[in-house]
């Protein structure tokens, strides 16, 4: 018996399973997640991504397949990457009605119309540089890019794509876009802006799987991550641009950042738990640091409780099939 006279036991609520799900603030679903797909026109086979334990470049000839595979695990949502064959110094596939941007929404909302498909609108996939527009010089021409954001976003919607989800980290991209698809009759077409989305060292594992590669870097359009008050002025222009909803990213070392957003909009709030995090957590439980399957459901967990409302990752393929959540 304690000799101890103690008002506040916390300890009371987490005495068994029943009571510590009782009493859980924070719950995590399916329906939380959407999952990024990357797909490769003339490609053969699945392509493993060696920095990415489990994830695949899907060939494009194999991508309806993937779709009702995808469909039938409970996923509702997907993001589309393209591995173009066609580059060039703008990107120009991307805005072409048979590009690869273009075939990905049109396959994926033919195969499963209730999908919500979600097109990365960019360009770093499609130019020869590696650079997410239109390059003069060494630098990337804001407004030039801005054009061709519009082009491609029309195009992608033109073939059934839900969401338009600009990446490009451009200036005045959200209203660009969304005067672009409203003057096309697309006025239902929604923008999922990376609103915030930082110059991380976390996208690492990101360059092989989308087959990218640049000379120098894109800290002169992506943010500072040492920068916080910037992460919601970024955000807020977007929403003040015409965005449907916002986006932190990466994600798991962005907390504060998502919890900050969360408190200044009413918008829904998406974070995109990136490849860098992806491939930490694989290669540790790789190595029997860690187990995958709580380290996974705690991250996640915690990018849900610091204000997400969807979170992008990998792992939502492995979850929803493995019953998981």
């Amino acid at each position: 018996m304690s000799s101890y006279s103690l008002i506040q036991r916390p300890r009371r609520l987490r005495q068994s399973p029943s009571l510590r799900s009782l009493f859980q603030e924070t719950s995590l679903s399916i329906n939380d997640l959407a999952l990024p797909i990357f797909v490769e026109e003339d490609l053969d086979d699945y392509k493993a991504i060696q920095a990415m334990p489990g994830v695949m470049r899907i060939p494009e000839k194999r991508l309806a397949f993937e779709i009702e595979r995808i469909a039938r695990a409970g996923i509702r949502s997907v993001m589309t990457f393209g591995i173009s064959h066609h580059t060039d110094a703008d990107g120009s596939d991307t805005w072409q009605d048979n590009g690869l941007v273009s075939r990905m929404s049109r396959i994926c909302k033919d195969t499963v119309p209730e999908m919500i498909v979600m097109s990365d609108t960019c360009f770093c996939e499609y130019t020869s540089h590696g650079h997410c527009g239109v390059l003069h010089g060494d630098v990337v021409d804001n407004d030039a890019t801005l054009a061709n954001l519009g082009r491609q976003a029309v195009a992608a919607a033109r073939a059934g794509a839900d969401f338009i989800a600009p990446s490009a980290a451009m200036d005045g991209q959200v209203a660009a876009i969304r005067r672009a698809l409203d003057e096309a009759g697309f006025t239902d077409t929604a923008i999922m802006s990376y609103s915030t989305k930082f110059a991380s060292s976390f996208y690492g594992p990101f360059r092989e799987a989308a087959g990218t590669s640049l000379k120098g870097d894109r800290k002169t359009y992506q943010m500072n991550p040492m920068n916080r008050r910037e992460a919601i002025r970024e955000s807020l222009i977007d929403q003040g641009e015409g965005a449907d909803a916002l986006m932190v990213k990466p994600a798991g070392a962005y907390l504060d950042i998502i919890r900050d957003v969360r408190e200044r909009t009413e918008l829904p709030l998406a974070a995109y738990q990136v490849s860098g995090e992806y491939a930490m957590i694989k290669f540790a439980a790789q190595a029997g640091a860690v187990s995958e399957r709580d380290v996974v459901l705690e991250s996640l967990g915690a990018i849900k409780r610091a204000g997400a409302d969807l979170i992008f990752s990998y792992f939502a393929l492995d979850l929803a099939e493995k019953n998981l959540l």
